[in-house]
Parts: structure tokens; sequence; C-alpha cells
């Protein structure tokens, strides 16, 4: 008849918690050191995620006790795995259903610290691909790559062949409900997954650019398909939706770039493109918007480029006091002139959009004569105001939308990119 396994006052089982640790010296891989950790916590379930929520390794009893386990069933507890300031990813627990699975704290604190070592090994390698990518993204997103022969070798240093040619996508999702920490990484990680499952050759990161509202997705689609970067964007749509309720995207995809020195000028223009579509896009509503699309804003794109500081004066001109006064009161003076716009000029048409009284329209119009110097009752005013709004779009100018609610935002308000 075998001892039994030796344990400490505290009822600590060395011999499981051994297991951990030989898992984790030889290399045995996350799932090995996962199922260790089960069984040092008295046969629990677990799970473990990333960063970002996405699975690494599960020790259940059936796919039913790893759905709920992953589903945030009753009884199953969250522990962020920290290394130093650093969040690497969470284990679940959910002790066993006898009321005998009680982990002592030490184990506890000892199982997480080897878990998130782990971790952080393991990933370290993916990681630093990962920083890669994205460096070749924001570079290239920047325009501080403008020579061809470096975008070619920088694109190969990352395992990408451009020299065919390449399309880029922007996405932008915002939140509209309350999410947990991480969320962003989690947008990027999803639309990594649908990317890839379009064209397997694609890279994806985020943008690198500050977004205070949301988070902002770049993805290099390598090779000569004209029909690639549309599939791409159906198929990261498709996934997003899907994974991430509660969120509205906006899509830009520019042209094929043919030649690879070319890929700054798609940069551009599927950034213009995504700024077109987030102007466009409901609460929870999804936009594409094609460079080819942008009809008239296309015209702008070479003054962006050329000569920002003027199109910012255009702006400044026309539609950033209509902005800054609905910032500060929290009006619609901004969506009345798209309205009025769209509407051809007419109060009733207008006032049926909005679903807002006519009278109030009219209030609405004079406050902006006011404010802007323009009168929408004429050509030159409506032509200056609807340029004005253009430029808001092209300089990647949001418009105050439906109050946010993430965390950190005063009073439930996300400050506004500008």
């Amino acid at each position: 008849m075998s001892s039994p396994a030796p344990r400490t006052p505290a009822g600590i089982d060395l011999e499981a918690l051994d297991a951990v640790t030989d898992a984790v010296e030889s290399g045995a891989g996350l799932p090995e050191v996962i199922r260790a950790a089960a069984r040092a916590f008295d046969d629990a379930s677990l799970a473990l995620t990333d960063r970002s929520g996405a699975v690494l390794a599960v020790a259940a009893r059936s796919p039913a006790d790893e759905r709920g386990l992953l589903g945030d069933a009753p009884g199953v507890e969250v522990h962020d795995l920290r290394v130093a300031d650093e969040t690497v990813g969470q284990l679940r627990v959910r002790p066993r259903g006898d009321g005998d699975g009680d982990v002592p704290t030490m184990v506890l604190r000892i199982v997480l610290t080897l878990v998130a070592s782990e971790v952080q090994r393991v990933r370290a390698p993916k990681r630093a691909s990962e920083l890669a990518v994205a460096e070749f993204l924001h570079d290239l997103l920047g325009r501080r790559l403008t020579d061809r022969a470096e975008v070619v070798e920088r694109a190969e240093a990352i395992g990408v062949d451009v020299s065919a040619g390449a399309a880029v996508l922007v996405i932008r999702a915002q939140l509209h409900v309350p999410a947990e920490e991480g969320w962003r990484e989690r947008v990027v990680t999803v639309a990594e997954r649908g990317a890839r499952a379009a064209v397997p050759g694609t890279v994806v990161a985020s943008s690198g650019r500050p977004d205070p509202r949301g988070s902002e997705v770049a993805i290099l689609i390598p090779g000569d398909d004209p029909e690639a970067a549309e599939r791409v964007g159906e198929a990261v749509l498709r996934e997003l939706g899907a994974s991430l309720p509660g969120h509205s995207f906006a899509l830009g995809r520019s042209r094929l770039a043919t030649d690879p020195g070319d890929l700054p000028r798609a940069g551009n223009e599927a950034l213009l493109a995504a700024n077109v579509a987030e102007g466009d896009s409901g609460e929870e509503g999804h936009r594409v918007m094609a460079f080819d699309d942008t009809g008239a804003y296309r015209l702008l794109l070479s003054a962006m480029s050329e000569d920002p500081a003027e199109l910012q004066r255009f702006y400044a001109e026309t539609i950033e006091p209509l902005v800054a006064y609905d910032e500060q009161y929290e009006t619609d003076l901004v969506v009345t002139v798209e309205a009025f716009l769209d509407a051809d000029g007419n109060v009733a048409g207008t006032a049926q959009r909005l679903f807002t009284h006519r009278h109030t329209i009219r209030y609405r119009l004079e406050r902006v004569r006011e404010l802007s110097g323009l009168d929408v009752g004429s050509t030159d005013g409506r032509e200056k105001l609807s340029l004005g709004l253009k430029a808001m779009r092209v300089l990647g100018i949001a418009a105050r939308g439906g109050p946010a609610t993430e965390q950190g935002a005063g009073g439930g308000r996300v400050p506004r990119r500008g």
C-alpha cells in the first residue's frame, strides 16, 4: 500500500506543487503546466487566457465544464497573471464541487507566479514578432517608409512578400458598452483571426495612432489579387461583429498598390477611407468604405498630403466652431448641418431625418450662422460647410457622438480625438 503524499501542516500537497515546477522547468508546455496546476488546486477546473482573452490551455472535466469555466459560470474565480507591472493573462479557476476545493493562499500565489512566468516565456517570441509587425505598419501609416527598397526589405524581415504589391485596410472599433481592460488587444486578436482566415499571409497590428475613443487596427494584405482586400474586409467584419457585440466598426480600404513603393500612398488611402466611413457609421453600426468610393473626398487627399495646415485652417474657419459648441453644450449642430445638406437644404426634410421639430432645426441653423459666419440659405454657405465637413473627415476629426462608458472617462464621456 502506497504512503500518502507528503503534506505540510497547512494541508499543502507538495508532490502536486512539485509537478507544476517540473512542468515549467522541463518546458512541457502550457497545457501540461495547467493540468499540473489543476492537481495542485485539488482537482479544480482551470482555464488560461492571454491578455487579449485568447484561450491558451484548459483543464476541465467535460466540454460543458469548459464552457462554464470560460463563460463566467457561478463559482468561477478570475486571477490576473502578472510579471512585474505587466499583465500577461488570466487564470480562471472553478474549485471542485464537493466543498473541499479551497486552495491555500500560499499555493495560489506560487502557482500564479509560475504560470505567469511561463506564459511570458512561451509567448515572448510571438510578442517580439508582433512588435516587429506593429513597428512596420506604424512606419507605413506614418509615412516614415518612403523608399521602395526599404519597404520591401522591412516587409521581408517580418516574413511578408510585397514584391507583387499589397493593399491596406484600416479598421476603427468604437465601444458602446462597458468592457474589461484589454478590450483593445482583443479587437486586434479577433481582426487577425478573421483576416488570416481569408488571406493567410495577411499581417495585423494596432495602428499605434492614439485614439481615446476606441481602437484602430491596420491590416496589410500582400499580393496582386485586386479582390483580396475586399474578402479580408468582409471576413474581419463578420468576425468582429460575432465576437465583439456592443461595438461599431468603420473600415477603410485602399486601392491595390502594384508597386511596393506605392504602399505609403495606400496606407494614406485606407486612413482617409476609414475617416469617411467612421463619419457615416452610427452606434453599433458597421460601415465599409473603399478609397475608390470616397468621391469628392479624394480631391482633398492631395491637399492633406501636400499642405495639411491649409486643410486644417479651412476646417477651423467652417466647422470647428460648431464642433467646439457641440462638445461644450452637448448640442447637435454638426449633425444638423449634415442632415440639412443631405436633405438638399430642406428644413422639413431635415426635421424628418432627425425626428425633430422644424422650428428646432431653424433655431440650430441660425446658431450655425452665428458661430461660423456661413448662411446655410446661400449656395456659397452650403458649399463651404460641405467642404468643411469633408475636411473634418479627411483630418480624422470626429464630431460629438453618444456617451461612452469606458473606465476613466469623466461622467461617462471619453474625450474626442483632435
